[in-house]
């Protein structure tokens, strides 16, 4: 029975764009490059320099994408874990704005089964595949945890406070539209099932840094009782020493600017 209500909601929890928005072009001297899968989502990467487009192995034996933007003036880095419907090629405009207007370099990448990376979903192979992402990000660009900030979109809260939980020494994280655990989203169950999916509920109470949590308006909202360490409601807000904020489901200019408020602080 347990194993049956973790797939149904391992099931609920990935939905990869199929077709996937790109393709992945290897040249004649090994670099690789961007391409788009469809004229209505056009991908202009050919002329950013500031791109890499990388193949990362991880030790469940997938290949996964990434793109690492780089800003020339960049202090911090942002490790971004995107939503269940989503793939690298729908979010590189994304990339650019946040890589420009908070000077960072921004490291995005695609879970297995999603776009071009190898593989299928699971909940497995995203804590797998973020781990590979952040140790490409220390030895290949010599980025430390001290100077990054984790971002984690809906189900890509799950890998974010995986990650987030083994880093004492991190910078900060953003839980946008973060879950409590899969069943609590599925079947807003009030108890943690050993067979649950991304128990995000119980990783966040490791995690040492800042947390800057962004939630929907009409969603209801937890909260976090910092001293007990208690949780209430069915979706994740902080309050306490952290930070809570609410704007809508998707990007938008007031989800922007939250996230630049808070940004500016851990800056300094």
């Amino acid at each position: 029975m347990g194993c049956m209500v973790s797939q149904l909601a391992a099931k609920f929890a990935f939905f990869p764009p199929s077709p996937p928005t790109y393709q992945i072009k290897k040249h004649d001297n090994g670099k690789l490059t961007v391409v788009s899968s469809s004229s209505s989502t056009p991908i202009s990467v050919a002329d950013d320099t500031s791109l890499d487009v990388l193949l990362i192995d991880t030790k469940r034996g997938n290949k996964i994408v990434a793109f690492y933007l780089k800003n020339p003036y960049a202090r911090l880095t942002v490790l971004y874990s995107h939503g269940n419907a989503a793939d690298l090629g729908q979010l590189y405009d994304l990339f650019v704005q946040l890589k420009v207007n908070l000077r960072v370099n921004i490291m995005g990448y695609d879970y297995s089964g999603y776009g071009a990376s190898t593989g299928k979903p699971s909940e497995s192979n995203t804590y797998a595949d973020i781990e590979a992402v952040y140790q490409c990000l220390q030895t290949e660009y010599g980025i430390s945890q001290e100077d990054l900030i984790l971002y984690g979109q809906s189900v890509g809260s799950g890998p974010t406070l995986h990650l987030a939980a083994k880093l004492p020494r991190l910078r900060g994280v953003v839980l946008h539209s973060g879950i409590l655990s899969g069943l609590r989203v599925l079947c807003h169950v009030k108890f943690t099932f050993c067979f649950d999916i991304y128990q995000n509920i119980n990783k966040i109470r490791k995690v040492k840094c800042p947390v800057l949590v962004i939630h929907k308006m009409m969603l209801s909202i937890g909260c976090m009782e910092m001293d007990s360490g208690k949780w209430r409601g069915s979706h994740m807000s902080l309050c306490g020493s952290r930070e809570v904020a609410t704007a809508t489901w998707s990007y938008t200019p007031i989800t922007y600017a939250i996230f630049v408020s808070s940004f500016m602080k851990w800056r300094t």
